[in-house]
């Protein structure tokens, strides 16, 4: 399994994988490839959506099993926003997701990032998401209830880079 940054040539299988992703509304699926077209139209944009991808390199080809989204938070000199992740459903529980997130955090080392923040909806399809982020060093900062509609909430998680 290697990881790169996502290529224009990525697009469609990340579109797929974005559409077969359970946890993701249609909505939700729309504004991530969004963020994908963004990175993809501005690679090395040191501000800008950076895009991470896991693929599986085989003698068949490469096949995509996961990526991250992340990037710059605005207005801010050490900190970064994780703003999307999704594994292949097919390929879940072999440590891409941990395999990403190192990735992300290699890249905040090698550039002087101190702090990775997430938020993320409190609705029961997120809760296998806040519990991996949580056991791989994440805590919850803030809950804003009812933030998105009645009874779901904004749980904004944060990770110093170590």
């Amino acid at each position: 399994m290697i990881c790169r940054p996502a290529v224009p040539a990525d697009r469609e299988a990340l579109a797929d994988l974005l559409s077969r992703t359970k946890e993701f509304t249609a909505d939700e699926s729309a504004v991530a490839l969004e963020l994908i077209d963004d990175a993809l139209a501005h690679p090395g944009d040191p501000l800008g959506y950076r895009v991470l991808v896991a693929i599986d390199s085989a003698e068949d080809g490469e096949r995509l099993l996961g990526y991250v989204c992340f990037g710059r938070t605005p207005m801010t000199e050490t900190s970064v926003d994780f703003y999307w992740a999704a594994v292949e459903p097919t390929a879940r529980k072999r440590g891409i997701g941990r395999f990403l997130h190192d990735a992300i955090l290699s890249a905040c080392r090698a550039e002087g990032l101190e702090r990775l923040r997430i938020e993320t909806s409190s609705q029961e399809a997120y809760a296998a998401t806040l519990a991996f982020h949580k056991a791989i060093g994440y805590e919850v900062i803030s809950v804003i209830k009812d933030f998105y509609k009645r009874g779901d909430d904004l749980i904004t998680l944060l990770r110093i880079v170590d």
